[in-house]
């Protein structure tokens, strides 16, 4: 069983890297969004509190995703071990996306230097939450390095995480949460109350994965760049310094390793929202730093496959 996971771990990495984001068509985040804009009307309308309500929701939803996906991988078994093998595989490999995170960014960078700043202020709106219409050149490089960073945990730290712990039933269910998140986290009129408790699972399913991410972003900054200890301590002293109680350790480290200032003040639905600089020592982002976000996630993804192979076998 250890070695199997450490194959469907492997494997998926490998899918990624070869094959890159998979069709729109077949990918099960998709089918999950599906299901949660079906489902949110049915439990708005239940005569119970929209917390509540919300938490039924969610609970449903990723209790659903992960007894479905557990359900496919036990028949696959049944007909046979290889076929579950490659059945994991698969759906871990929907799972992460360090292949789609990279292109993603590197489109902007394409952009600045082929077509200009309004492309790519176009081109990073596809990736952030923030309005993006009267970016500078230095503020689009910044949300395209954030974006990497902070990115870094939800697709791909924490999915294998939970594909070590759980297989892709748990992976799963963790694709869930983060979607669940997306769609319905906000602290809006309209989901501050029935979102809540989605927002809240999202955090926790992230808390352990953030944290752990800080020595796999130092040991791949000391490998590229020598710069291990200057991002450990970046994410140690700034990473708490972010609206997000995850989000911050991993751009910290980032901002360490790269020597840059990241966050600070963003506009989002018509409101300036004054966030603190992380990174307040360094200097500002230039064009360059978006590619070697990229080298820094890819080599982190890498390592914590390797680290989460090794210790399967090993237990």
């Amino acid at each position: 069983m250890e070695m199997h996971t450490a194959y469907t771990l492997l494997g998926a990495f490998v899918l990624d890297l070869v094959l890159g984001d998979p069709l729109r068509l077949f990918h099960p985040v998709r089918w999950m969004g599906m299901a949660i804009s079906s489902m949110e009307p049915i439990f708005r309308r239940l005569q119970i509190p929209l917390v509540i309500s919300g938490a039924l929701f969610a609970g449903s939803l990723i209790l659903g995703a992960w007894g479905i996906t557990a359900l496919l991988v036990n028949l696959a078994g049944i007909a046979h071990p290889v076929w579950r093998l490659i059945l994991e595989t698969i759906l871990i490999y929907y799972c992460i996306s360090p292949s789609s995170l990279r292109k993603a960014a590197m489109d902007v960078d394409d952009a600045l230097i082929s077509s200009g700043l309004t492309k790519a202020r176009k081109k990073v709106s596809f990736i952030v939450g923030r309005e993006t219409e009267h970016l500078s050149e230095q503020g689009v490089i910044r949300a395209a390095v954030e974006t990497v960073a902070e990115n870094l945990v939800d697709g791909v730290i924490s999915p294998l995480f939970y594909a070590a712990i759980g297989g892709a039933p748990l992976a799963m269910a963790y694709r869930m949460v983060n979607t669940l998140d997306s769609m319905v986290g906000y602290r809006n009129d309209n989901y501050l109350q029935f979102g809540r408790i989605s927002a809240r699972m999202d955090d926790i399913a992230n808390y352990i994965p953030a944290r752990l991410s800080i020595p796999i972003i130092a040991f791949a900054a000391q490998l590229l760049s020598g710069s291990g200890n200057r991002a450990f301590q970046t994410a140690v002293h700034e990473g708490a310094h972010h609206a997000s109680p995850n989000s911050g350790f991993s751009e910290a480290a980032f901002a360490g390793a790269l020597a840059v200032k990241l966050n600070g003040p963003s506009t989002y639905h018509g409101r300036v929202v004054n966030k603190p600089y992380i990174g307040i020592a360094f200097g500002d982002v230039t064009r360059s730093d978006i590619r070697k976000a990229c080298d820094l996630m890819l080599l982190c993804s890498f390592l914590w496959i390797i680290i989460l192979a090794v210790i399967s076998v090993s237990r």
